[in-house]
């Protein structure tokens, strides 16, 4: 019973970027994050060990994003979707997109895109 969770337009405020005024300053980047994973367990026990806390997992791309200071989001992409399989072990894929609204004036966002699974 594969089922998809996860968090639509989690803001978080890191520094993020290249350029010296990235680097002095937070800013904002959005995250959009599914996992996959087999519901049976927890739709049977209705227990949040045997759920993705999507909680926690908002808590740790974030604490992730505002300890680590990334250059490049596609970095913080990689090392997010690491993370999630790392310390989620029912997330079988995760797909991963951060945008980041400041980026390019005359864009709406520039953004990266990430699919990880198992192996």
């Amino acid at each position: 019973m594969i089922g998809t969770t996860g968090l639509q337009r989690l803001q978080v405020e890191c520094i993020v970027g290249i350029h010296p005024h990235e680097r002095e300053t937070r800013q904002s980047v959005i995250l959009e994050i599914e996992m996959d994973y087999d519901f049976a367990a927890a739709s049977a026990s209705e227990a949040i060990a045997d759920a993705v806390d999507y909680a926690g997992v908002a808590s740790q791309v974030t604490e992730l994003a505002e300890r680590r200071g990334f250059q490049l989001i596609e970095t913080m992409a990689e090392e997010m979707a690491a993370l999630v399989l790392a310390r989620f072990p029912q997330v079988r894929r995760v797909r991963l997109e951060i945008r980041k609204p400041a980026a390019v004036p005359a864009a709406a966002c520039a953004f990266v895109r990430v699919d990880r699974a198992r192996s």
